[in-house]
């Protein structure tokens, strides 16, 4: 028990180490989302997800809204074509069986069960209206 409290230790303090990286970052990231319909989609992010609506540009069919992390926002881009794949972005919750019970009480599609890894984390796929993949994860671990 002594040395996973070390380990956990040694993750912490290296995760709030600041980075040396080869520029500077600015203090925002934005995950650019397709959607087929982007009035629907930015009802869904807002009332389901709970963001806020930063900013929209209808004649682009643009738009983002912002998360409940700093600097972290979600950009919603008509497409006639929604392709899925690549990374799935995961939201970090305290309390994932309430998350997914509010998701669920929004007639969200999850894939599966709810996953216990090792008693480490606890992970849930979901997918918005358009089949966009997102995850809900409660560590166990300390940030």
């Amino acid at each position: 028990m002594r040395k996973e409290r070390l380990v956990s230790e040694e993750i912490v303090a290296a995760a709030r180490k600041p980075l040396r990286t080869p520029f500077e970052y600015d203090n925002h990231l934005v995950i650019s989302v397709p959607v087929s319909d982007f009035d629907a989609a930015m009802t869904w992010y807002t009332t389901v997800l709970g963001f806020e609506e930063e900013y929209r540009i209808d004649e682009y069919g643009w738009g983002e809204v912002r998360t409940p992390y700093p600097g972290l926002y979600v950009g919603l881009g008509q497409t006639e074509e929604v392709k899925h794949g690549g990374p799935t972005p995961t939201f970090g919750v305290k309390d994932i069986a309430a998350a997914r019970a509010h998701l669920e009480a929004h007639d969200v599609r999850f894939d599966g069960e709810t996953y216990d890894v090792g008693g480490m984390v606890k992970l849930a796929t979901f997918y918005d209206p358009d089949g966009n993949a997102w995850m809900l994860a409660e560590s166990k671990r300390e940030r």
